[in-house]
């Protein structure tokens, strides 16, 4: 299996303060899905922003999809996250887009054609079960079904690799055990590479995963 993120001896923080992770070293396959756990404020969402280029890395070494992250161009880093998808706690939904729009929204950035935009996200629309709300606004939805919007959003231009910020903290049990089977499926039937930040694992996900912990700013691996 060919390694995908890799960091060595990586050092990140923000500001003037001092290193939230500490020279973590751990590397992540590709096809493989990750959780990474610890306490409320242990450096999980750190991690995550400096794996698409939102964080700068102190010192260290990390690369993502063959991207040095420490000498990164803009160049690099827009070609980075036109592979990566992102599914953030909050959704960051636009709420002026009806949801067909805001699904459709990494495909144009993209470049993808309109039709293939259109049937791209008529399919994704049907796995979350919300092809109904096609033409509703973020406000018009309940905080499962936004981040529902927002998983199909993160796979809408298939990307290599899928990053979740907490994706089911706030969800009703319905919409969390849709989330978990949708990550759970395209890591198994698309080879995508899961990455997921949370304080408490799925009780009911019955998939191979490795789990990264963090305790302290140190990264280890929890078996």
């Amino acid at each position: 299996m060919s390694t995908i993120i890799e960091a060595k001896n990586l050092n990140l923080g923000y500001k003037n303060d001092e290193n939230i992770i500490k020279d973590a070293s751990f590397s992540i396959n590709a096809r493989e899905f990750v959780f990474i756990t610890g306490a409320s404020g242990s450096g999980k969402s750190t991690i995550l922003s400096s794996l698409y280029g939102y964080l700068p890395i102190r010192s260290g070494g990390l690369e993502v999809y063959g991207v040095n992250m420490l000498r990164a161009s803009k160049a690099k880093i827009h070609y980075l996250r036109q592979n990566i998808g992102i599914v953030f706690q909050d959704y960051k939904l636009v709420k002026e887009w009806n949801i067909e729009k805001n699904v459709m929204l990494p495909m144009v950035i993209n470049g993808y054609k309109k039709e293939i935009c259109k049937s791209q996200v008529e399919r994704l629309l049907v796995h979350i079960k919300l092809s109904h709300k096609a033409s509703k606004f973020p406000l018009e939805l309940s905080g499962g079904e936004q981040q529902r919007v927002a998983m199909a959003r993160a796979l809408a231009h298939n990307p290599a690799i899928i990053l979740a910020d907490e994706p089911t903290g706030n969800l009703d049990d319905y919409s969390s055990e849709l989330i978990w089977g949708l990550l759970k499926g395209v890591n198994e039937q698309l080879g995508i590479t899961v990455v997921v930040v949370t304080h408490r694992l799925p009780e009911r996900l019955s998939i191979n995963y490795r789990r990264l912990h963090i305790e302290e700013g140190v990264v280890y691996e929890f078996s």
